[in-house]
């Protein structure tokens, strides 16, 4: 077995502009890193020591005369710019197709089946910002017991319900009915149990969310890592993502710093293998919320963890930093943008200042992984090994 760790960290929704197709997806100029730039909340020093700044279009930062990492762009290839297709590609599936959206909510033979089967009315069925259901419903919810499901402009069954009112456990039991009844082509990528606490006009969501995914089509970078023997670690909700496939150990996170916590602590661990993290805080708490100031903020907290996530690396380790989609805070609207996502690498092995460019796809990181640690290519990607590695 080949002595190698490889941290995967995921900026949930960190896009840094410049998709070659965003006018199909009504996102021409939607670029989350140039608005958070503009905030006096957002200084990231070793993201950029590393070569953010240096990434192909990447303007209004500091270009480094000598990065320390290795850098570069990735484009999607699959339709579609959520979290589920995008974490997919990533893994080394590119999604021809995009999965089913709902634009004038749920068809009534969804529907029906659902209250059938969950014994409860549904309210709303339209797609909704999930802080603004509950403000709308919450109170009707409450009053007759009616389950608040939405949806967006991702392929999503949401679920809300107040966890007096619907327990959290039997909340997580209508969304597993829910996955059970959208498969095919009414196969949405993620069905998640949104609970609230509190009372009108203040409701609040809690971190009890929880996600049910479809199955990966086919076997990813994680299936052929286990398969070879390997470790794969899942931190945050990277486990509901593949619906628990290719993920041997698990650990759910409450926030960003929480899951770079954990990620800390896994340096510390014996392994041989992968840890794949996401921090969701910074689409879902922030880029939804059109809140520029607060996502700059976040940046700047991951960056201080980062620097000491870095320092106590080890000699085998290879740190990999990127993103699944966009998801601009100062854009029109609140859904994720279709953006290019940057890529930065770090470590003793890793060679400084190599630029990568504008790779074609997510999943050449899958296969790079995969070409890390020798084993046969099973992805949809290219990998740049050789680009990454010092001679």
């Amino acid at each position: 077995m080949k002595k190698q760790r490889i941290f995967l960290v995921i900026l949930d929704s960190f896009g840094i502009g410049n998709s070659p197709d965003a006018a199909d997806f009504g996102d021409e100029g939607a670029n989350t890193l140039k608005s958070i730039i503009t905030s006096e909340k957002y200084h990231t020093p070793h993201l950029i020591r590393l070569g953010l700044a240096n990434i192909d279009t990447v303007e209004g930062l500091e270009k480094q005369e000598k990065p320390e990492g290795t850098y570069g762009r990735l484009m999607e290839a699959s339709r579609g710019k959520d979290t589920t297709i995008g974490h997919w590609e990533i893994a080394g599936i590119i999604s021809p197709q995009p999965l089913p959206t709902y634009p004038k909510g749920f068809p009534a033979e969804i529907l029906e089946q659902f209250i059938q089967k969950s014994g409860r009315e549904v309210l709303c069925n339209q797609p909704y910002s999930g802080t603004e259901v509950i403000k709308d419903y919450g109170e009707e919810h409450i009053r007759t017991g009616k389950l608040i499901v939405y949806t967006s402009a991702d392929s999503v069954f949401q679920i809300a319900a107040h966890e007096e009112v619907v327990p959290v456990e039997e909340l997580y039991s209508y969304c597993q009915i829910a996955r059970e009844i959208l498969v095919g082509e009414h196969g949405v990528g993620r069905v998640i149990a949104r609970p609230f606490i509190g009372t009108a006009p203040d409701f609040k969501r809690t971190a009890h969310r929880h996600d049910y995914s479809l199955l990966p089509p086919r076997q990813t970078m994680l299936d052929a890592l286990q398969k070879a023997g390997y470790a794969t670690f899942g931190i945050g909700k990277i486990y509901d993502i593949f619906a628990g496939q290719g993920i041997s150990h698990t650990q759910r996170t409450g926030s960003n710093q929480e899951g770079m916590e954990k990620a800390m602590a896994m340096l510390e661990q014996d392994f041989q293998g992968l840890c794949f993290v996401n921090l969701v805080d910074f689409d879902m708490v922030y880029g939804h919320r059109n809140n520029v100031d607060g996502y700059a903020q976040a940046a700047t907290e991951f960056d201080r963890q980062l620097g000491a996530f870095m320092e106590k690396m080890k000699p085998e380790d290879i740190l990999m930093i990127t993103a699944d989609h966009g998801c601009d805070p100062g854009f029109q609207g609140t859904d994720h943008s279709r953006e290019c996502v940057p890529f930065l690498a770090y470590g003793d092995k890793v060679r400084a200042g190599s630029n990568l460019g504008t790779r074609a796809s997510f999943a050449d990181i899958g296969a790079t992984i995969l070409d890390l640690f020798e084993i046969e290519n099973i992805t949809d990607g290219r990998s740049f090994k050789a680009q990454l590695l010092k001679e």
